[in-house]
């Protein structure tokens, strides 16, 4: 389906611009959000009568949300969550946790969820770079801190790798245990049980041995 874009639509082009899209994508998102009409010949004619306006518009509703974007810009929300030891969560972080995270202080620009560009849901804990799209031609970029408590939280926000520093933990835990003093006993013993062992051979044929002295 051609249409002619009434605002700036990533991928595709700028007011005025007339492209070819696939009809689904037409019908189900461009034109009933009102980001686009059909290329016909009287749509052609009202956009033109219109541009002036449209454009002045867009570029009033550009100024305004640069304006919003410093109290977002760079901001890092923190979302506690349970994960397994490998730091997969039981779950995930979608859209939705984000918006509600940045709008939880009711401070600053309200953001809406169809302004989160989220390529895939977030599965693990770590600190994931998230796009706002706050007008088509203005984004800016915030942090979703995903951690198990707000103590790993702050840990992460400073460059620790939690994940990484869980599994050394395990290692560390592991090697402390192969060389704590039950450890050495249990060694000590098995060592002792071992001597025994080959011990025993050697005192059964001494007394074999004294028998048949006697017996001669």
């Amino acid at each position: 389906m051609d249409i002619i874009l009434l605002e700036r639509v990533e991928k595709l082009g700028s007011i005025g611009d007339i492209v070819t899209v696939k009809n689904g994508y037409a019908r189900n998102f461009l034109l009933p959000n009102k980001k686009a009409l059909r290329a016909n010949a009287a749509n052609k004619k009202i956009f033109e009568a219109n541009r002036q306006q449209i454009e002045a518009d867009n570029e009033t509703k550009r100024t305004e949300a640069e304006a919003a974007s410093g109290s977002i810009d760079g901001k890092q929300v923190v979302l506690i969550r349970a994960s397994s030891a490998s730091g997969q969560l039981y779950g995930s972080v979608s859209v939705r946790d984000i918006v509600e995270a940045l709008n939880a202080d009711g401070k600053g620009t309200v953001v809406e969820k169809s302004m989160v560009i989220l390529e895939k849901p977030i599965k693990t804990l770590g600190v994931f770079d998230v796009r706002v799209r706050l007008h088509p031609e203005v984004n800016v970029n915030i942090q979703a801190n995903v951690a198990r408590s707000d103590d790993e939280a702050d840990l992460q926000k400073d460059g620790v790798d939690v994940i990484a520093q869980m599994f050394e933990d395990d290692q560390a835990e592991l090697a402390a245990a192969a060389l704590s003093p039950e450890s050495e006993d249990d060694g000590e013993e098995a060592v002792a049980a071992d001597a025994d062992a080959e011990a025993a051979p050697e005192a059964t044929e001494t007394a074999e041995q004294d028998d048949s002295e006697t017996k001669e």
